[in-house]
This record gives C-alpha cells, structure tokens and sequence, in this order.
C-alpha cells in the first residue's frame, strides 16, 4: 500500500495515452490506465501502475475507474473511423466526457484535464490563431469534439469540476502510425501536393503534449480555461515536406496538383465508399490537409502553465524517422535519386 496519489488516464492503449503514461511513469508518478478491451491491457501494463477495463459509452463501468484519484487526464475518444454512425462520435466525443465527469464527480476526484482539439477551429481565416477564434468545425469528429469540450467547460464554470482543456495542435511523433503515410510517400517518390503546398501547418510533439497536461494537471488555481498546444513554430506545409525529404535523403517532392478536380473526385469516391463502410482512398478531408491553415498562437499556454516544447520541427523529424527506422516503418537510409 502506498499514500502515493494517483492519476488515471483515459484512453491508455492510444498513441497520445500511451506517451501520456510513459511520461507520468517517468516522472515517479503513480497512474491507473483505462482502456475499453481487456486485450488491450497488457500493451500499457510496462508503464501503469494500476489498469481498469471501461467503456465511455457505458456509465456503470466508470466508478471503479475513477475512485480515488487525484486527478483524470480524459484523453479517451473516438477519431475519425469509417463505417461508424455519427450518433457514435457525440456519444462517445461529447457525451462520453460527460459520463467520465459525473462519475468523477461522485468519486470526488478534484480535478480534470480534459483533451479537445485545434480542430474546433478548423480552417483559421487570419493565422495565428488564438483561443477566442471562432469555433467552426469541419467534420463529425470535430463536431463532436467541440461539444465535448463545451460539455467540459460548463462543468468548470459552474463549479461541479475544477479542469482544462486543452486544444492539441497536429500530433506526432515517435511511433505515430498515423504520419507515417506522409513519410513512407516522401521517401519513395510518391508525394504530391493538392494546390500549390502554402497552407501553414503547425505540429505538436506528443512528448511535449504529455508535458503539457502534465503542467495543466498541477496549475490547480487554473480552471475553466482553453489551451492551444503546438510546437515552437508553424510554417508552411511545403517548408515542412521539404524538411522531411531533406532527412530522408530524397528529392524534395515537386508535383502540384490542381484543387477542383481532385475535390471533386475525392467527393465522388467518398460517396461510392461510405455506403459500403469502405475507407476511401481518396476524401475531402485529406484534400482539405493541402489548404487549411493550421497555425496557432500557444503564448496563453505559456503564460498560464508555462509550456515550452522542447525541440525544433528539424529535431523533432529526426526523432521520428530515427524511430520509423528502428521499427522497420520506414527502410534504412538509401537516397531515392536527390536533386543536385
């Protein structure tokens, strides 16, 4: 027995619950890691001192999860997944969040960070964006995100929570499977661009994400506030290829393809596929990653909790693809033919 706190995570077997874990491991602190399958429990066990099966859609299953905690970093969600109705992203995004609230209320937890997303924003007309720019979602999962978040924050103001939420800028890092598309196109020759690649992308590396609610969780005079998290810096999305195929040791990817054809096919091939719970390989939403600008103003984040990532975006691809590398992801460093 130990009078140690301890802290749950939600959302433990995911890639950000994962990093979460590890890094509250870390740092000698005590956590309890909630995952929805039983099957997932012994890929988090390495890092978790305690692990709970329970479900978000279920409310009944939540008390054991939360009893005696000092504090719930709610990382848990449902991201964007073909084949799911939308009522699923709002029961799980939004009103899953509200289940994990009452049943810390009841527990008597203290204090909840909650995980929205930068996605609430969406496409930020005047970059950077700061946390009072408009709220205008672009999909079902970001619909449902920015519900939760709402959900949460009314918690907060009225006082039957303290917490924060914090808004993630686009996650990456070591052992991402999600980038690593964008990567193994780079490195073969495969990328190209949707329009001519001047959309301002801003990254965020999970371990500094990790610091991030770490820092949230012990700012306990902070409540019902919103943080953007993101790197050092943004720039724009052919500055970033252009890092990456630097480090891979390839040619800078050159082709530009037009944006009103390839919108159009991409919602023809979304339509023919959605009906069969096929994954398209080609939608609006992966168009749209080539012209939204995503670009941040993380001074408030600064400020308040006193975040600072870590390292550069150059560092950062380092890591990643050193990472890729030793997994197998991505093949040794062989030049694909680099321009002079």
């Amino acid at each position: 027995m130990t009078s140690e706190p301890i802290y749950l995570v939600t959302g433990a077997a995911g890639f950000v619950g994962q990093h979460m874990l590890q890094y509250l491991h870390g740092q000698g602190i005590r956590v309890r890691a909630m995952v929805r399958k039983p099957a997932q429990a012994a890929q988090v066990k390495p890092w978790a001192d305690e692990v709970v099966i329970a479900d978000l859609q279920d409310a009944g299953s939540l008390g054991p999860a939360v009893e005696g905690v000092a504090g719930v970093y709610h990382i848990g969600a449902v991201f964007r997944q073909e084949g799911l109705p939308d009522s699923a992203f709002h029961d799980i995004n939004a009103e899953g969040v509200r289940r994990m609230l009452d049943a810390s209320i009841a527990a008597g937890v203290p204090r909840f960070v909650h995980c929205s997303t930068n996605g609430v924003h969406s496409d930020i007309d005047n970059p950077p964006a700061n946390e009072t720019a408009p709220f205008k979602p672009g999909d079902v999962y970001q619909e449902s995100k920015l519900a939760g978040e709402q959900i949460a924050m009314a918690y907060f103001l009225d006082g039957r929570m303290r917490g924060v939420a914090l808004r993630p800028a686009m996650i990456y890092g070591p052992g991402d499977q999600r980038m690593l598309k964008l990567f193994r196109m780079i490195a073969t020759g495969k990328f190209f661009y949707v329009g001519p690649g001047t959309a301002y992308t801003h990254w965020l590396d999970v371990r500094d994400l990790a610091r991030a609610f770490h820092l949230a969780m012990q700012a306990e005079d902070v409540t019902a506030e919103a943080f953007l998290i993101g790197g050092r810096h943004y720039n724009t999305l052919r500055d970033s290829v252009r890092e990456i195929a630097s480090q891979l040791d390839v040619a800078e990817p050159g082709l530009h393809l037009p944006v009103a054809p390839v919108m159009a096919l991409a919602h023809v091939t979304q339509a023919i596929c959605k009906p069969l719970g096929v994954e398209p390989p080609l939608f609006p939403r992966r168009v749209a990653f080539f012209l939204k600008h995503r670009a941040y103003d993380i001074s408030k984040a600064r400020d308040v909790l006193g975040f600072e990532p870590k390292a550069d975006f150059a560092d950062e691809v380092r890591d990643i693809i050193a990472d890729y590398r030793q997994s197998g992801d991505l093949p040794a460093a062989t030049p694909v033919g680099r321009a002079a």
